[in-house]
């Protein structure tokens, strides 16, 4: 039997990539995650990480179980409580709330780069696990006994019975396996930015509709507030061209000053918003998780939960096998189904909302804030909803 350099190879180490290697931990699996560059370790604790996410109770659960969450620090998390989304017509309201969903928490907020450090530290302390950055892959062959074989711009090359492609919305390992992609761009961008709050947030997650876009504010730990306006080209172009005080008055302005005034304190940054389909999430000794099998608009909150939902299912199945069958295609596609459904949902849920709101057709607009109020009466449909939020 040939001799693999690891039974399973994730490329890319960011957050989704770097769970799965810590969901293999302490298995018979050896493990290797290469990465461009290894994450800071330590930041100024004054400033605040622009990229936020909203973690759900299931993930959350996760992170815990394969000792991540732990890891971080509690003072830089915060709990949402309660969630407010604002139709268009000034009227139309629907909340929900950790009592409704009989929970203590809808989701927690957290900093990329505070869950990033957690996780690698955790992944590099797992003895069977081999961290690898920098890092830059070059070729990525296929070898006879059907495993894999990863060549490194300056480095060793590295064979696996099974390659996973971890590295983002615009996958080299995708590309290298011939993977096709439908993207859908939104023309839209997700205009990113952290603010102290002259009123408390009260745990509560803010989301506003308008015509052109979607605004959001994420509460923060302490009395501040991240912002995620999903808008067209020439709001961003605006936004990021404002003076700081500009842009604290406009986004008080734009958030019915529910926060009060407001004190910039992370710039504002600018992400492309796109809808991305994979033909197949999974080929022979290869699988794809996290962005590099589908990216979802950011409405809903839920791109890195869905993420963080493939590493706990592939974990899963590769732990009921034996080694030697890690990268059978037939082990590989039962993750695929299991969560092709789940994806394909989310994806159709975010990208209907995200088509239902930013539209003028005067008929529409009647009907989606008709519909948020009803939604909001009604206690089952909202309970559905929550559930399936928090364990996506």
């Amino acid at each position: 039997m040939k001799f693999h350099d690891a039974d399973v190879l994730i490329v890319g180490g960011g957050l989704v990539g770097c769970a799965l290697a810590c969901a293999l931990k302490d298995t018979p699996l050896q493990v290797t995650l290469v990465d461009s560059h290894p994450p800071a370790q330590s930041w100024d604790a004054a400033t605040w990480d622009s990229r936020i996410y909203a973690i759900s109770p299931a993930s959350r659960r996760f992170l815990m179980q394969i000792g991540a969450w732990q890891r971080m620090d509690a003072s830089r998390l915060q709990s949402v409580g309660q969630m407010r989304i604002a139709g268009d017509d000034g009227r139309a309201e629907l909340a929900f709330t950790a009592v409704e969903a009989r929970t203590d928490e809808l989701a927690r907020i957290v900093e990329s780069r505070e869950l990033q450090r957690a996780l690698w530290q955790a992944a590099s302390e797992s003895p069977n696990v081999t961290l690898i950055a920098p890092a830059q892959p070059s070729a990525l062959h296929d070898e006879p006994d059907g495993g894999k074989l990863l060549a490194l711009s300056h480095g060793p090359r590295l064979s696996a019975r099974l390659v996973i492609g971890a590295d983002g919305v615009q996958s080299w390992v995708r590309s290298q396996a011939g993977i096709e992609e439908k993207t859908t761009p939104y023309n839209q961008w997700g205009v990113v930015a952290n603010f102290e709050c002259e009123k408390p947030h009260l745990a509560t997650a803010s989301q506003w509709f308008f015509e052109d876009g979607v605004l959001a504010f994420l509460p923060l730990a302490g009395q501040r507030m991240s912002m995620v306006w999903s808008c067209g080209e020439v709001r961003k172009n605006a936004l990021l061209s404002l003076s700081a005080d500009a842009l604290c008055q406009e986004v008080a302005r734009a958030g019915q000053n529910r926060l009060g005034e407001l004190n910039v304190i992370s710039p504002a940054a600018a992400f492309p918003l796109r809808l991305m389909h994979v033909a197949d999430l999974v080929k022979p000794a290869l699988a794809l998780i996290g962005d590099a099998a589908h990216a979802v608009h950011p409405l809903a909150g839920q791109g890195v939960n869905l993420g963080f939902g493939d590493a706990m299912e592939l974990a899963r199945i590769l732990k009921a096998e034996p080694a030697s069958r890690c990268g059978d295609y037939l082990v590989l596609r039962r993750y695929e189904r299991a969560r092709r459904e789940n994806v394909l949902l989310m994806q159709g849920v975010t990208h209907g909302l995200q088509k239902l709101f930013n539209n003028t057709n005067p008929v529409l607009r009647i009907l989606r804030n008709t519909g948020l109020g009803l939604t909001d009466q009604w206690a089952w449909l909202k309970h559905r909803l929550i559930q399936h939020a928090m364990n996506a």
